[in-house]
């Protein structure tokens, strides 16, 4: 068993103010032994920073799990956020939104088709895309298929938000792990390849939705890889 977080990222770059994930919204769902999600934090902590939904000038969702995408739309399909932009891979609106998942639940597929057809507010990226100043998304596939990472970078410093490209540090040791989420493991599996080895740069840290605490650590290399939070 595992307690992990369901965790969100706030990122202020000059006069954006941007959102990473957008939890699970209020929903509770238990499904038995393997998986208990409880969503409904998000606003309180928004409030908690001083920040109203109505500042929110985008949202990043690094996918359309519905623990990324919850707090997007309320039940009637009306915009949480009303005046942000929202991106995210044109592979998970191929998935999730037009394709055979079923995981997005409809009030959801429905705001976003409904924002698709009546406005601007939408962004489908297929390629690494510059939000703001320092705010860069990168394909990550394999979770899904148009999972995408953050790269916050400021100078010299660089921090990756991960989403569930990495679920849990754990992962460095056992590389055959896979979340049980993963459309295609061997994808997901050689896209953390990659991600691991930005991460022992030296420079770059990272984070998770779902790391233990939302702790920022950096992979340490020498005889065998190791993570430092």
């Amino acid at each position: 068993m595992a307690w992990l977080p369901i965790g969100c990222f706030l990122i202020r770059s000059q006069d954006r103010i941007i959102l990473v994930d957008a939890g699970m919204g209020p929903d509770l769902d238990d499904a038995g032994p393997r998986r208990f999600l409880i969503g409904g934090q998000l606003p309180l902590g928004l409030r908690a920073l001083g920040v109203a939904p109505a500042e929110i000038t985008d949202v990043i969702c690094t996918h359309l799990h519905s623990d990324h995408c919850g707090w997007l739309f309320d039940l009637d399909a009306v915009p949480v956020f009303p005046h942000a932009t929202i991106w995210f891979g044109t592979g998970d609106w191929h998935h999730f939104v037009d394709g055979p998942s079923e995981r997005l639940l409809d009030h959801i597929r429905h705001g976003l088709r409904v924002t698709a057809e009546h406005g601007d507010r939408l962004r489908l990226v297929d390629q690494d895309t510059t939000v703001a100043s320092g705010v860069t998304l990168t394909m990550t596939p394999g979770h899904t298929p148009g999972h995408l990472c953050v790269i916050v970078s400021s100078a010299q410093q660089r921090a990756i938000l991960l989403g569930d490209s990495i679920v849990c540090p754990v992962q460095l040791d056992e590389s055959t792990w896979s979340s049980m989420g993963d459309v295609d493991p061997a994808l997901a599996r050689r896209i953390r390849e990659r991600l691991f080895r930005e991460l022992e740069d030296g420079r770059t840290l990272g984070s998770g939705a779902h790391f233990p605490e939302l702790q920022f650590g950096r992979v340490l290399a020498g005889e065998g890889r190791r993570w430092l939070a």
